[in-house]
């Protein structure tokens, strides 16, 4: 006979887990001491369940594996919310472990007891009370099953104190192996018949492109194919962002350059979309055509009802239609390379911007020459993000994490350090700005710790900045979004790590190289200037996408432009 508690540990030691992170409670004791025992999973203490819950999420993303988090009852089980909504919306593959009061029995009323259950339904794929120690495995094995296919999210089992002290002859489950299906032969072929009849086809990639290993494959259809390639915000990093072929990140809602090279377009070849992030085009009746091509069927809805749907593992289904294709001397992406060209003049001279407080695309630029190809940076929420995911090319997959699912705040620091965790031989930075990373700065301490090599970068406005210029374009008065903030060095070294502060651009490369280099917890103060926010994101390229389109002077020689192809529609607000 096994104790439950340590049947669970064996189960997750069988699946694969690696790590468990959390802040266990008095109703996880069981479980705690059944984990003291494994060779196999490192239990990493956080000072707070959210910070924990993002570090396992975080797990997820890299490895499509599942990532484990542990809370007590109650509040534990509370503060697990908005990691489980980061994960359930993000894609990335999940597992939290609650404890309970005795079901069978208890002495103790209702003090601390939610539904716990009931209250993970809504933002979870599963979530699950073990009433009995004999269904142990199977409820593992299925938790873990459902957390990392597609689309990958967040699992909750609880184990109520009783049941992790039973005794059981239940065995752990092994791994099923599973093979993902491949997309039928008929669908392929219509697809690549639409493709070669088209003018001026491209490619959209998206969150879903960015979770399997589709890199190799898509980048083999973008060279036999000369198809130009643009991504979502989740799907940065999935090609080369230095591709010659690349035409921008989606970043922002309307109006931009990538958004004239779509409605350049006259077929729109969708690769692992996803509703969660903002469209980067909608669909209008008997406009531009959409193959869509994923894990599963489309989710149509008033602004996306593709006409061709590819499924299946999106890799193979590249493959294939790679093989198949037969590239035609009728395409023509001028009209969407002039669209890149222009972004691409109206950013240049942008990051050489020395002005102190630091000008956003200069921080960009800095910081993409200090980080290597394959060096990680971690972006919380926040007005920076937008100048990030436009202006940073990403050079690997899952090189640059940000979060245009939920969007919450206070995730960039424990992401960084599940990465640096992870990758301990690559650079990771997290980026935050001052607003985030007080939500969870408590997390120095771990990251100290467990002897971290990682840079956090503090983007200080004091204040929450993005909501402040969103106040300012609706014409509301500058209220109640600004806050005063500690001594950010001093407060690094109360935690044992490395305080820096910026006092000019020009001694900002050197600062982030020496602290990139530097072994240990590095906390950088960075005054940033979001003043022109609203003339670089907004009236610039507005101005200028809008002379793109009718074939005006940008800065660039561009010939009369031909009348846009009916196709996407306007963007969303």
């Amino acid at each position: 006979m096994t104790k439950a508690s340590d049947l669970f540990v064996q189960c997750l030691e069988e699946e694969g887990v690696e790590y468990i992170f959390g802040v266990p409670g008095e109703e996880n004791l069981d479980f705690l001491d059944s984990l003291s025992r494994s060779t196999k999973i490192r239990l990493i203490l956080t000072r707070h369940e959210q910070g924990a819950g993002f570090m396992a999420a975080t797990y997820g993303r890299h490895t499509g594996r599942t990532g484990v988090c542990l809370a007590t009852l109650g509040p534990g089980a509370t503060n697990f919310v908005t990691a489980a909504a980061y994960a359930q919306l993000g894609g990335m593959p999940m597992m939290m472990i609650t404890g309970q009061k005795p079901i069978k029995k208890s002495k103790q009323g209702r003090f601390q007891i939610l539904d716990v259950v009931d209250m993970m339904g809504p933002i979870t794929k599963y979530t699950h009370q073990l009433a009995s120690a004999d269904n142990i495995p199977s409820r593992v094995r299925e938790a873990i099953r459902l957390a990392e296919e597609e689309k990958p999210g967040a699992v909750h089992l609880e184990l109520p104190e009783d049941i992790a002290d039973e005794q059981t002859s239940s065995k752990p489950l092994k791994r099923s192996l599973v093979r993902r299906p491949l997309a039928d032969e008929k669908a392929v072929r219509a697809a690549v018949k639409k493709i070669e009849a088209a003018r001026a086809p491209v490619l959209v990639l998206g969150a879903g492109a960015n979770r399997k290993m589709t890199s190799r494959t898509l980048l083999a259809f973008i060279e036999k194919t000369g198809i130009p390639f643009i991504t979502t915000q989740l799907g940065k990093g999935v090609i080369d962002e230095m591709h010659p072929l690349f035409l921008g990140c989606a970043a922002l809602s309307a109006g931009d350059f990538v958004h004239k090279a779509i409605e350049a377009a006259d077929l729109i070849i969708n690769v692992g979309h996803d509703v969660i992030e903002k469209p980067p085009f909608f669909m209008i009746n008997g406009g531009t055509e959409v193959i869509h091509i994923s894990t599963k069927t489309a989710e149509v809805d008033p602004v996306y009802f593709p006409q061709i749907e590819v499924t299946g593992d999106i890799a193979n289904a590249m493959w294939q239609i790679k093989e198949d294709i037969v590239p035609q001397p009728t395409w023509n992406f001028d009209r969407l390379l002039r669209a890149r060209a222009a972004e691409l003049e109206h950013s240049a001279g942008l990051g050489d911007d020395i002005r102190f407080p630091i000008f956003p695309p200069c921080l960009v630029k800095k910081i993409r020459e200090a980080m290597p190809a394959d060096g990680i940076i971690c972006l919380d929420n926040g007005v920076y993000k937008i100048w990030f995911a436009r202006n940073y090319p990403a050079r690997q997959p899952n090189t640059v994490l940000l979060d245009n699912a939920l969007a919450t705040m206070g995730a960039g620091l424990p992401s960084a350090m599940a990465s640096a965790m992870l990758y301990p031989d690559r650079k990771v930075m997290a980026i935050c700005g001052d607003g985030g990373f007080m939500m969870n700065s408590q997390e120095m301490e771990t990251a100290v710790r467990l002897g971290l090599n990682l840079t956090v970068l503090i983007l200080r406005d004091d204040a929450y900045g993005m909501i402040r210029w969103k106040q300012a374009n609706m014409g509301f008065e500058d209220f109640g979004l600004t806050y005063g903030n500690p001594d950010f060095v001093k407060y690094a070294e109360a935690y044992g790590a490395r305080g820096h502060r910026v006092d000019s651009a020009a001694s900002l490369p050197d600062l982030l190289r020496s602290c990139l280099e530097t072994p240990g917890v590095h906390l950088i103060d960075c005054p940033i200037d979001y003043s022109e926010n609203d003339r670089i994101l907004n009236k610039d390229i507005k101005e200028l996408s809008a002379a793109l389109d009718s074939g005006g002077p940008v800065g660039l020689e561009f010939e009369t432009a031909e009348p846009a192809p009916a196709g996407a529609g306007p963007m969303p607000a």
